[in-house]
C-alpha cells in the first residue's frame, strides 16, 4: 500500500462525530465517520465516493432506503441517490427506527 492509500486508511478509521439535520426529515443527528444515515427515515446524503468515510463525493444528493438484506441476523439497509443513482448498503444501528426497517422488508430488493 502506498502513503497515500495508508493515509486515507487511516484517516477513515478515526471517527469525526458532529450534530447534522437530516434534510429529509428534519431530525437533528448526531453523525460521524461510520453513521452518516439519519435513524428516524434512514435516509442519508450521498458524501462518500470511492471508500465508507472518505467524504470526497461532489454529488450530495439523498440516499433514501429502497431495501433491507438481512446478514447474520443484523439488517443491513439498501440506499438509492435520488440524484445520481448510485447505490449503497450500510449496516443498520441499535437506534434505527425498527418500522422504517420492517416497512422496508416488505420491497423484493433488486440487484
Amino acid at each position: 500500500m502506498n502513503r497515500s492509500n495508508d493515509f486515507e486508511r487511516k484517516n477513515f478509521l478515526v471517527p469525526e462525530r458532529e450534530p447534522y439535520n437530516c434534510e429529509n426529515c428534519g431530525q437533528q443527528v448526531m453523525g460521524g465517520r461510520y453513521n452518516n444515515h439519519c435513524p428516524n427515515c434512514l435516509y442519508s446524503k450521498h458524501v462518500d465516493d470511492k471508500i465508507p468515510g472518505d467524504r470526497a463525493s461532489n454529488c450530495k444528493g439523498l440516499m433514501k432506503p429502497v431495501g433491507v438484506i438481512q446478514k447474520n441476523s443484523n439488517w443491513r439497509i439498501k440506499q438509492e441517490c435520488t440524484k445520481c443513482h448510485k447505490v449503497g448498503i450500510f449496516d443498520s444501528t441499535p437506534g434505527d427506527n425498527t418500522d422504517v426497517i420492517i416497512q422496508l422488508s416488505s420491497i423484493p430488493v433488486r440487484k
